[in-house]
């Protein structure tokens, strides 16, 4: 490893990207620690070299430009004739990619403050005349007190202004999932693009997934490009209501619709965050995903898809003689008992009683059409319950669902065969025999099973 660039002294590597590499530096005038980004000009590619030259001549006059607490400074710009680098304010966090997974994600009350202050910062960046053309994760530092630090400010700018494409597309950092719809279509882009990125960011964070999925890059844009985003709220049904036309309002597709600026942006997420409760959930659901995880019904569950589950449901603690479904209603709610027992009766008599692990509510779940509800359940003890959200689970990875499926179809039969034992105790006895099917060579029909 080289030990110096220009007069900084070169601690350790940061990370390395597709064109460049980040170091950790001192910087012996200033006695202050830094962060390189160092861009080697190949041979191979004149043009790219000549445009990177270019992004590097004007980079360090931007960053001069943008003064705010919540944007990494740029110090310096140097470019030479085989390569150039940035010299920038060394932020002493990860970037927010770390906890845009479904096992990782931060407290909500967290994602707002961070989005807000993201809000803030491309609020200023506009004022001085610079939009970012490239919000994603790991465009965004976290440092220790919970600061966001946007970083690589001008870039996605003089991409464009230079080269006419995006630099998400030119620079080979990332996948067009946070582009906004004039991005991908290569429109002419202000500010808005900007906003509509954090709006990406800001469900991602919420849900742990992107608001539109795909297998391709062309059936992602146009996606982007024509459908509306899922719900927050249905996907995570712990969200307070108010986020859900925040978070429309950001990704609107036209731009006349969407937030004019990241000042009013940043004022409804303030207005929605005294919805939630200012505390570190994370022991919380450390300690509910240790529960479900004893739990007979989720043994087949992967790790990360137990997680899902935790995001999708709401856990209820109810008393004795609660009505958790009631005859004649019509939903597609179901859950599973974490503890205590239930009653499942119809027209006022007995079924069966439930306890820990057992899932009630599926049959309406589970059947493609009717959703009426045939059966009640009502609560004997107080008892702790999770409630799947069914919207959610639709919208849910398609392992998730297909472990329900799984799960629900083995329960189901269990106590079908447990039923047919019930009515044989009070039937006729049955006709014998003298032959059986296998022994003539025959395949049984299918009702015979």
């Amino acid at each position: 490893m080289m030990e110096k660039i220009g007069r900084y002294q070169i601690i350790r590597p940061l990370g390395k990207g597709a064109t460049a590499v980040v170091y950790l530096a001192h910087d012996p005038e200033m006695n202050r620690q830094v962060a390189i980004k160092l861009i080697r000009f190949g041979e191979d590619s004149a043009a790219m070299s000549r445009r990177l030259r270019k992004i590097f001549q004007t980079e360090d006059a931007i960053g001069r430009r943008l003064e705010h607490p919540n944007i990494v400074k740029v110090y310096d710009a140097v470019v030479e004739k085989d390569q150039a680098y940035l010299v920038m304010e060394f932020v002493d966090g990860g970037a927010l990619d770390r906890f845009c997974a479904i096992n990782r994600l931060l407290p909500m009350h967290r994602v707002i403050g961070i989005i807000f202050k993201c809000c803030l910062a491309l609020d200023h960046a506009f004022r001085q005349g610079v939009v970012h053309r490239d919000i994603k994760p790991a465009n965004i530092l976290l440092d220790a007190q919970d600061n966001p630090r946007i970083t690589d400010f001008g870039l996605g700018l003089n991409l464009h202004k230079d080269m006419g494409k995006d630099s998400t597309f030119v620079m080979g950092v990332g996948s067009p999932a946070y582009m906004s719809p004039e991005q991908v279509k290569n429109y002419p882009l202000n500010h808005k693009t900007d906003l509509y990125s954090l709006g990406v960011l800001l469900f991602q964070l919420l849900t742990g997934r992107l608001p539109f999925r795909a297998n391709n890059p062309a059936t992602l844009v146009y996606k982007i490009v024509n459908m509306d985003s899922p719900s927050v709220c249905a996907l995570n049904p712990n969200l307070p209501a108010g986020l859900d036309p925040i978070i429309k309002k950001a990704l609107e597709k036209d731009l006349y619709s969407r937030y004019r600026n990241g000042a009013a942006f940043a004022k409804d997420l303030s207005a929605v965050r005294y919805q939630m409760l200012d505390e570190d959930q994370t022991q919380q659901d450390l300690t509910r995903f240790e529960r479900l995880r004893k739990l007979d019904f989720f043994v087949e569950f992967e790790d990360i898809e137990l997680w899902e589950v935790l995001r999708i449901s709401v856990w209820r603690e109810l008393s004795e003689k609660v009505t958790l479904i009631r005859e004649g209603d019509n939903h597609r709610k179901f859950g599973v008992i974490i503890d205590g027992f239930v009653e499942v009766s119809t027209n006022g008599r007995v079924i069966c009683r439930l306890g820990a692990s057992e899932v009630v509510g599926e049959m309406a779940f589970l059947h493609p059409a009717d959703t009426e509800r045939h059966a009640t359940v009502v609560t004997l003890e107080p008892t702790l319950f999770l409630e799947i959200n069914s919207a959610a689970l639709e919208l849910s990875s398609e392992e998730v669902q297909e472990r329900f499926n799984q799960v629900l179809l083995v329960k189901l039969l269990a106590r079908l065969r447990e039923a047919n034992k019930v009515l044989a105790k009070l039937g006729q006895t049955a006709v014998q025999g003298s032959l059986s099917a296998s022994s003539l060579g025959l395949t049984p029909p299918l009702e015979l099973l």
